[in-house]
């Protein structure tokens, strides 16, 4: 086994120059969610001419790869890379900076799919080692509704062959590079979309008295909202309601509008109370609109559902892990309120989703995702591509 972990990390480090080449292409060329196109494209290219089989086209622009050891039909097990940007201006002064004004790869969905593309090279030049298949997801929007993770299930991804269990990656700032961070059980919440409308009476600003003033109304109605999660939730059920943006239509230093919008999210990791507090934000809008005279329109959009790393795969997992980078350098995350939607996937199979360290506190390297400043150390690159594909040989061999 050593001799085969040794093989490897040598196809990973040989391989880390394409691979940090593909990662700047797709950092430069950016796509949003479901308009992946020229991603799709790409991808398919490298692993055409790696003479790697697969097929382009699921979920539109997603690409599903097959690499087949001995006795090819005995087990099957994934990988998965998702492949959209996000509506985000980069600033970084770097050669590979985004060519598109207002697009950036600013969640590393660029490093997961180069860093697949490179774990699909060691498991072709490698599949004499191994017994089974290992599918390589490479899939399309990830941050926006539905997910592309619930489209390719239902496409089929999860058949024809049907993998056992399912292995995902993610960058992570905090972590330096060279560590990965695991999490068995509950790790990430579920995610809703609320949107809200208030409708008044606008007017001069001089004269309230006139006006059914929605943007005052708004703002019992979010305050009141705070206490589902305040009052409301069990202590012991990780919550979150958060509202991000406010609007009106129209309105001015003397003008009262005639109506605001608001959106935010809701997060939890209980079904039942997830279930239980959409009621709870129903009545809270509804009756405070009510109790002021107003009108109130709600719309919640349920997402992605909460994301459980199953026990068993995540302790193999992080045997795996510890085989490749050392105990140092492998350690216990915490739960986090974001949301993934690989979860999909997750509730489907038995899955572990991991952190790939790519900080570097000493390069200036911190930036968080989703800002416009990210960027990674990419030495990262061959422990991310190394890794994936030493776990999928581990559980086939």
């Amino acid at each position: 086994m050593e001799q085969l972990l040794q093989k490897v990390k040598e196809q990973a480090k040989n391989n880390l120059e394409r691979v940090t080449t593909w990662r700047r292409h797709l950092h430069a060329n950016p796509e949003l969610s479901f308009q992946e196109v020229e991603t799709g494209k790409f991808i398919s290219r490298v692993l055409t001419d790696a003479g790697i089989e697969h097929t382009h086209g699921v979920a539109e622009n997603g690409v599903v790869a097959l690499i087949k050891g001995k006795n090819p039909e005995s087990r099957t097990i994934a990988l998965r890379a998702d492949m959209d940007a996000l509506p985000i201006t980069e600033i970084n002064t770097i050669d590979y900076k985004s060519r598109k004004e207002g697009v950036m790869h600013a969640c590393g969905h660029d490093v997961h799919s180069a860093s697949l593309l490179g774990a699909a090279h060691i498991l072709e030049e490698l599949k004499e080692e191994f017994s089974g298949t290992v599918k390589l997801i490479f899939q399309p929007a990830e941050e926006k509704m539905p997910g592309g993770a619930s489209i390719m299930i239902k496409e089929g991804v999860l058949e024809n062959p049907a993998p056992e269990v399912i292995f995902g990656q993610h960058v992570h700032p905090p972590l330096e590079v060279g560590k990965v961070g695991m999490r068995p059980g509950m790790y990430m919440a579920s995610a809703d979309e609320l949107y809200l409308t208030v409708k008044g009476q606008g007017g001069h600003g001089a004269l309230p008295q006139d006006c059914l003033d929605p943007i005052l109304l708004m703002s019992h109605i979010i305050i009141a909202l705070q206490q589902v999660v305040s009052r409301r939730a069990d202590p012991t059920i990780p919550t979150v309601l958060t509202i991000g943006k406010i609007n009106s239509e129209g309105g001015s230093t003397n003008v009262i509008p005639n109506a605001v919008h608001a959106m935010g999210t809701f997060r939890t990791m209980n079904e039942d109370w997830r279930m239980r507090a959409h009621e709870l934000i129903r009545e809270t809008v509804e009756g405070v609109a009510k109790s002021m005279g107003g009108e109130a329109q709600l719309r919640i959009v349920k997402g992605y559902p909460f994301l459980v790393n199953d026990a068993d795969e995540t302790h193999a997992a992080r045997q795996f892990a510890i085989e490749y980078l050392g105990e140092e350098n492998v350690v216990e995350l915490p739960i986090r309120m974001t949301a993934e939607d690989f979860s999909y996937y997750s509730q489907q199979i038995p899955g572990c989703f991991y952190r790939l360290g790519t900080g570097n506190k000493a390069k200036g390297i911190t930036s968080p995702v989703h800002t416009n400043t990210f960027n990674i150390d990419e030495a990262a690159l061959e422990w991310g591509a190394g890794l994936m594909a030493w776990m999928a040989i581990r559980k086939l061999v």
